[in-house]
């Protein structure tokens, strides 16, 4: 990205953290996260099934610290927090110095996320309740999350010509959405949410922003507050990422000082690398690495079951209807507003990326389900299957959208050349 390249040039707030540039190309992060989730995928599928269920269930960490995880839970609660670090950092910019400053252009993605959330929890009630299935309605959640990580992934591979209100679109919107799983969870999933751990990774977070904002920025102070707000969300009950979050909103996105580049724009560039590179491929190769053999039986019997259909369903075609329906309509209310260089056909395609569950939407169905496992191998499936169909129409259509951006664009150089010919 040019800013990252205009950094180096300028007094940066911290010149001593800078990884390497190569990664910070999000093309060449994109590629690598889709690499590792078909890796994850086929190993599970695989006559290395076996050995790949053993290493994602291999524990390490220290038990006294309660930190003794699975690595496939290292991956989801750990390196992934870097990511949403980086998207709070990103989103901090956004909302202080970017194109998130004019309210009635916040307000739209939230108002998507919402509707996004709200119509696939409606579609699975309906399913499994004409199916008189009352006891699966307690997995009404699990097709209302976005997974940012995959999603964005598409978007770096698939997306290039969209402007970049798009991206800025689509991650307002799943970090929104991802807000309220999490939330969702603790309210109604969160059997131990422990408000003492809660109270103190908050404090920490708060002691972070002030330190940020006075100009304390070393490393050796940031990264083991970052790590202590991270292990007190997590003994919290709460997931951990939203400690990233937290974190990556709490730094300062205007210069301090002599500074000439903010420390959120320089902490982007140093981080970005560590998340494109190697968090979000991590995480993908163990959250993808779901058999499709699961919750036995014959096939026929897994995708009539409801609770497949409802998750299924809520994903691929609730997500984009209830994100697509929203914006349509209230892009011409007053207080809402549609950046000028997104069409419909944009939202169209956005909505696909949005249906794309994984991590927050596999989660959920473990807690929803917890103790029957025919019901959260169901679900696991249909949060696969829906997100691959999903991944597949989102992935087409942003090419679609893609190729008509450039063309757009080409044709208005050659207007300009003209004119001034």
């Amino acid at each position: 990205m040019a800013r990252n390249a205009l950094a180096h040039k300028l007094h940066r707030p911290d010149d001593t953290f800078s990884l390497r540039d190569q990664l910070n190309g999000e093309r060449l992060g994109g590629i690598l996260l889709l690499t590792a989730a078909a890796i994850g995928f086929a190993l599970a599928n695989s006559p290395l099934s076996e050995w790949f269920s053993d290493l994602a269930h291999t524990e390490i960490g220290p038990e006294a610290l309660g930190l003794k995880l699975s690595l496939a839970h290292w991956a989801a609660d750990g390196v992934l927090a870097i990511f949403f670090f980086v998207v709070g950092l990103e989103l901090k910019r956004e909302f202080v110095t970017g194109s998130l400053r004019d309210p009635r252009k916040v307000s739209l993605p939230i108002l998507a996320a919402v509707a996004g959330m709200a119509v696939p929890a409606v579609i699975y009630s309906i399913v499994v309740s004409v199916a008189g299935l009352d006891a699966a309605l307690r997995g009404w959640a699990i097709p209302v999350a976005t997974d940012i990580a995959f999603a964005m992934g598409l978007v770096a591979v698939f997306g290039r010509g969209m402007p970049p209100a798009f991206r800025v679109f689509l991650l307002t919107l799943a970090v929104v959405d991802d807000l309220l799983g999490i939330t969702v969870i603790a309210i109604f999933y969160t059997a131990n949410l422990s408000l003492i751990w809660l109270a103190a990774a908050l404090a920490v977070i708060a002691a972070y922003w002030v330190m940020t904002h006075r100009g304390w920025n070393p490393r050796w102070l940031l990264i083991p507050l970052g790590v202590l707000a991270w292990y007190c969300m997590l003994q919290s009950g709460v997931h951990a990422t939203i400690a990233g979050v937290l974190l990556g909103l709490s730094v300062p996105a205007r210069p301090i000082g002599n500074d000439e580049v903010s420390l959120a724009e320089d902490m982007e560039h140093d981080w970005n690398a560590l998340s494109q590179g190697v968090a979000l491929p991590v995480f993908a190769f163990f959250s993808a690495g779901v058999p499709v053999a699961a919750g036995g039986g014959d096939l026929s019997s897994v995708v009539s079951d409801p609770v497949f259909l409802g998750v299924l369903l809520g994903l691929f075609a609730g997500k984009p209807l209830g994100i697509f329906a929203s914006v349509a309509i209230f892009r011409w209310v007053p207080g809402f507003a549609m950046d000028a260089s997104l069409k419909l056909r944009d939202i169209l395609a956005l909505g696909g990326l949005a249906g794309i569950g994984f991590t927050v939407s596999l989660l959920i169905g473990e807690l929803a389900f917890r103790g029957d496992e025919t019901h959260i191998d169901h679900a696991h499936l249909g949060v696969i299957a829906g997100s691959l169909l999903a991944a597949l129409a989102g992935g087409m259509l942003l090419s679609w959208c893609s190729a008509a951006h450039r063309r757009s664009h080409d044709a208005g150089l050659e207007d300009e050349q003209g004119a001034s010919s």
